[in-house]
């Protein structure tokens, strides 16, 4: 028997919708979550004590405002083109590549054009 991950997510309405993985089989990371009109959305994959998996879709000009994290954080571009600002220096990064965001660096995200990402956070 195939064993499923349920997903909820909260989409612009406000409703719920569900969506499942299957994981005896391979999953194209990127359909995990679609875009949404002047939205970030976030579909969590794996959350344990020690670090998550979290897969995202901003839309054009959308973002994450300057923060910090006391853990590295490893962003993978999976469709699309960001601009991800480590310590006030801007990076452009296009789908296929990555980039790691230091521990205790201030860091935020901005979506050039629309994009999806998967971050993979690793605490000690």
């Amino acid at each position: 028997m195939s064993k499923m991950i349920y997903f909820k997510r909260r989409t612009l309405n406000g409703y719920r919708d569900k969506t499942t993985m299957n994981l005896n089989k391979s999953n194209q990371i990127a359909s995990l979550i679609e875009y949404q009109k002047d939205a970030v959305v976030s579909k969590t994959i794996i959350k344990k004590e020690k670090g998550t998996i979290t897969v995202f879709a901003f839309d054009k000009e959308q973002g994450l405002s300057e923060h910090t994290a006391p853990f590295d954080a490893l962003v993978q571009v999976l469709d699309g083109k960001a601009d991800v600002i480590i310590d006030s220096e801007s990076n452009i990064v296009l789908a296929g590549e990555m980039i790691i965001m230091p521990a205790n660096k201030p860091h935020a995200l901005k979506a050039i054009k629309k994009f999806k990402m998967m971050l993979v956070m690793i605490r000690e």
